[in-house]
């Protein structure tokens, strides 16, 4: 039976009691452990689902703090956002992918772009694997590794007037509506048509990859299960997927990392 937290909220925001903070941290731990895992996609064994777990857990504990119980938002959807932020950052300040393995990521990025502007299409693995002058396996391994640079947040979505340092975050845009002047919401929609527009254009099963995780929630054994695909099938979809993505972005100055 699910449990009515609305109690809880209250007596921690309303009446400061400890105690019913650490209950709401206990009872919404289990997002902690959905989003880690649904970040696993993009991770490789050298990152332990235990640190993934304690960077979220202090992401949750700032969701907690910072959420307005009176206002009609779910919690969950609030919370989600910011635990992934904070394994986000985490990660971030591991550095744990190589700069020669980003650097390979932006190669594979800039070819698909490149390809794909010049034969008005998705390119086959084939014509990605020829223009970087190797074969289809070599470029399978080569997608497994850049894997883990796929991450998609929603810290540095938009790219600021004045430079990366002054890049306005959609995060931080959307936690307070009356502070989103006209600029920002037109650059807003810009960039959700042209990734509408960028999705409708990926290979059948990447896009199915893609909305399966990124507007049904599923993770990737659940993918796995509905395509009748193996894990690193579904992984290697979604590689490609998003880094089509990111050279069509690309082109019009915007950055997903």
């Amino acid at each position: 039976m699910k449990r009515d937290m609305s109690t809880f909220w209250v007596q921690y925001k309303e009446k400061g009691e400890v105690e019913a903070r650490d209950e709401l941290i206990i009872h919404y731990a289990q997002l902690v452990k959905y989003v880690a895992n649904r970040l696993a996609i993009h991770l490789s064994s050298v990152v332990e689902i235990d640190e993934l777990i304690s960077y979220g857990i202090e992401g949750l504990i700032d969701a907690i703090e910072k959420f307005d119980h009176k206002r009609n938002i779910k919690f969950e959807t609030y919370a989600i956002t910011r635990i992934r932020g904070s394994i986000i950052d985490g990660l971030r300040a591991m550095d744990w992918v190589p700069v020669s393995v980003r650097q390979k990521s932006k190669e594979v990025e800039k070819t698909y772009a490149i390809l794909e502007a010049r034969l008005g299409r998705a390119a086959s693995d084939m014509e990605v694997a020829q223009e970087l002058g190797i074969n289809q396996e070599d470029l399978a391994g080569l997608l497994r590794e850049v894997a883990g640079t796929t991450i998609i947040s929603l810290d540095d979505f938009l790219p600021g007037e004045d430079g990366e340092d002054k890049r306005k975050r959609i995060i931080d845009m959307l936690e307070d509506q009356n502070g989103i002047n006209a600029i920002e919401l037109i650059e807003l929609a810009e960039v959700k048509e042209l990734l509408s527009r960028s999705i409708t254009r990926l290979p059948e099963k990447e896009k199915m990859v893609t909305c399966l995780y990124y507007y049904e929630g599923l993770t990737l054994k659940e993918i796995g299960a509905t395509l009748n695909l193996s894990e690193s099938r579904i992984s290697q979809l979604h590689t490609k997927a998003i880094l089509r993505l990111r050279g069509s972005l690309s082109k019009k100055k915007y950055l997903i990392v």
